[in-house]
């Protein structure tokens, strides 16, 4: 015996077709003594046959897939028990079992599609479809079941066709799974961005319903976890920012990209407020220089300046303020060396400002008041140095070419207008020195008769006695020679205010 569930299968038949007329002449049934009543037997058994292969399974048939639209407990069969009356009409004597046939056929497609219907409705409830696409799937169910309304009226073709609107669109609903889940993984990811940790974890658990092997959900699950840190985090950067302090918010900042490496708000940001931070240095670096500047501390100005140009590389802003203090520390100590060269002139320190006024020429070889203050104070400086010499050392007036030589340097300076106090009074001084210089003194010299006796740069006196020079004021040397006897030196010192003692000078010491 089949199974109610095997697809129904018609019973192949052969119609009887009348002898050909060429056929050997055979006496006729009746005359070969068949009985009247095989005939109507055999098509009584016939038409059961009929019944039995084609109306009987439908009243009884195999139970039908469960509808979209009905609960289990409602089979989608013509079925009943067997003391219930079947909901259709047993077939008419009218009907053939072609019609039946055709009728089977049909009922099979639509078993057919339905389950295939029933498959793709199966996995799309195993993905929670009523959740993320309530209003599609319930417009199928309802096709679904027009589908089954008309199934049990046996118009199998339109219930068919109902099934099949049904089936393509829960296909529909399927296909657009990839959609759907790329569409809450961006929404989970707009709602990271956005910092909102509801928005994120919804996004994410619709996908995860829907497509749960998807391989982004671990990465941006745990991205989502990490908001709750993030926020407190990003709350200090802004309130840091908010008073100016931007060191702290790039820190923390910094802080929050390392939480979320992936989080491209918050590396804008980062970047934002780096950029700020950077600005707000290098625009501190260059107001730091132009105060040292104004103050005329070009050490520190260019110090401030270059560490904005290193805070900002290329920045024209800061190779121009660093030029400027180039040119403002020259002329500030051009005008230095002016004053100074002034000041000492003023001073009659004419060494000093000639080396003043030399250092201005190193700075700018055209500069003119250091060649007019080298051209007065070169000549000065000269004098100065003869008329210094000649005071710390008076007694080389006592030469007589030293003496007129600084006479006629005295008698130079006495045409210098205005003279000044320090020149006048080394021209009263040498004055003083050169009268003492020219005004000899009486100086007694004594011998034994035997010692040559010769004094420097005065004369050779031989052998004496006692011999008197008319000496000039200063210090002089008399050296004493004997032969046998060791030689003798003796140093005279003649000052103006006083006669010197007698001088011996002999040689008594043997050799």
């Amino acid at each position: 015996m089949s199974s109610q569930n095997d697809p129904l299968q018609p019973t192949p038949f052969d119609a009887a077709t009348p002898a050909p007329e060429a056929a050997p002449a055979t006496p006729p049934a009746a005359a070969r003594g068949t009985p009247r009543w095989v005939l109507p037997a055999f098509g009584g058994l016939l038409l059961l046959a009929v019944v039995v292969i084609f109306w009987l399974p439908e009243q009884v048939g195999s139970p039908q897939p469960k509808p979209v639209a009905e609960e289990p407990e409602r089979a989608a069969t013509d079925s009943a028990p067997a003391d219930t009356p079947p909901r259709t009409a047993p077939p008419t004597e009218d009907a053939s079992p072609w019609s039946e046939a055709q009728l089977a056929k049909l009922r099979k497609e639509a078993q057919d599609v339905l389950q295939e219907l029933l498959d793709i409705q199966f996995a799309l409830e195993e993905r929670g479809v009523q959740t993320w696409a309530p209003e599609p799937y319930a417009a199928a169910g309802e096709v679904a079941t027009a589908g089954d309304e008309l199934y049990k009226t046996r118009e199998y073709e339109a219930a068919r066709e109902r099934y099949q609107a049904a089936l393509t669109a829960f296909q529909e609903i399927e296909a657009s799974i990839p959609d759907r889940v790329d569409a809450e993984l961006q929404a989970a990811r707009d709602a990271i961005e956005a910092v909102d940790p509801d928005a994120a974890n919804s996004a994410l658990g619709r996908a995860a319903l829907i497509e749960p092997e998807n391989p982004a959900l671990d990465g941006l699950s745990q991205r989502a976890a990490l908001l709750p840190r993030l926020i407190p985090v990003l709350a200090q950067a802004a309130a840091a920012e908010a008073i100016g302090d931007l060191a702290k918010a790039e820190a923390l900042l910094t802080e929050a990209a390392g939480l979320d490496p992936a989080h491209q708000g918050v590396a804008a940001e980062r970047e934002r407020v780096a950029a700020a931070h950077l600005e707000q240095r290098f625009n501190d670096a260059m107001s730091d220089g132009y105060v040292a500047l104004d103050k005329n501390q070009f050490n520190a100005a260019r110090t401030a300046f270059r560490k904005a140009a290193g805070l900002q590389p290329g920045s024209g802003e800061a190779a121009s303020a660093l030029q400027e203090v180039t040119a403002a520390e020259t002329a500030f100590r051009l005008s230095s060396l002016k004053q100074q060269g002034a000041r000492q002139e003023q001073q009659e320190q004419w060494q000093q400002a000639v080396k003043t006024y030399e250092k201005a020429r190193e700075i700018d070889a055209s500069v003119l008041f250091a060649s007019e203050g080298l051209a007065r104070s070169t000549p000065r400086a000269r004098l100065d140095k003869q008329f210094r010499a000649a005071l710390e050392k008076p007694e080389r007036l006592s030469d007589v070419a030293v003496a007129e030589a600084t006479e006629k340097l005295v008698q130079q300076a006495r045409q210098i207008t205005p003279a000044g106090p320090e020149l006048e009074s080394q021209i009263s001084q040498l004055q003083v020195l050169l009268q003492r210089a020219n005004t000899p003194v009486r100086v007694l010299l004594r011998s034994d008769m035997e010692t040559e006796v010769i004094v420097y740069k005065v004369a050779r006196l031989g052998r004496f006695e006692e011999r008197e020079l008319t000496l000039r004021p200063g210090k002089y040397t008399a050296v004493g020679t004997r032969n046998g006897y060791r030689d003798v030196r003796q140093q005279i010192v003649v000052v103006h205010d006083a006669v010197p003692a007698p001088i011996t000078i002999a040689c008594v010491e043997p050799i």
